[in-house]
């Protein structure tokens, strides 16, 4: 697999982030490319899934890879869901940020492939966790908008005596105003 350099991920609060993206109109090798600039980008990010909107173009275009499963997917939807899930979710565009999120334990997502051929794809767990955020992100929706409200904390990035990463309490407001002044000092 050749490696394309990777998109810039942009960091919430942009704006183009916070609104539903267009349907794509047509498949074109353009968009191809533009998938596996996507692809590259989640990699290099260490995501498991990436939406188009978080590279900054506002078009129904998502790539999933959870458990060697790569998924690229245009206009897609979710036909089919059951079940329930809580876990710990986090976001390229909110990095270092955590929280518990509840969604469904399993989906059936329709779009078209790279090809532009019509495709149904079913999964659970990790992978129907990853599309339904995912497909948040066509509709302007990050993950703090669905997360459990006691549960927000910070990955600091350092480990206690056992190893593990510390993680620091916080509230969606404080980490929202963190994101704002960052996206500020940026400008």
């Amino acid at each position: 697999m050749t490696m394309i350099s990777p998109l810039q991920v942009l960091y919430y609060p942009h704006p183009v982030l916070l609104k539903r993206a267009a349907p794509v109109e047509r498949v074109t090798p353009e968009l191809a490319a533009f998938l596996e600039k996507m692809r590259d980008t989640m990699y290099a990010s260490h995501g498991v899934g990436l939406a188009a909107p978080q590279v900054g173009v506002s078009l129904r275009i998502i790539v999933v890879d959870t458990d060697d499963r790569f998924v690229p997917l245009i206009n897609p939807r979710i036909v089919a869901s059951e079940g329930s899930q809580t876990g710990i979710e986090g976001c390229l565009s909110l990095p270092n940020l955590h929280a518990d999120v509840t969604r469904a334990m399993r989906v059936t997502v329709q779009g078209l492939n790279a090809r532009g051929k019509k495709v149904t794809l079913s999964g659970e767990g990790l992978w129907a966790r990853a599309m339904q955020h995912e497909l948040d992100h066509l509709d302007g929706i990050v993950f703090t908008e669905r997360a459990d409200l006691d549960t927000f904390r910070w990955v600091t990035g350092e480990t206690d005596a056992e190893g593990e990463l510390i993680e620091r309490p916080t509230t969606r407001h404080e980490a929202y105003r963190f994101f704002e002044q960052e996206m500020a000092l940026r400008a």
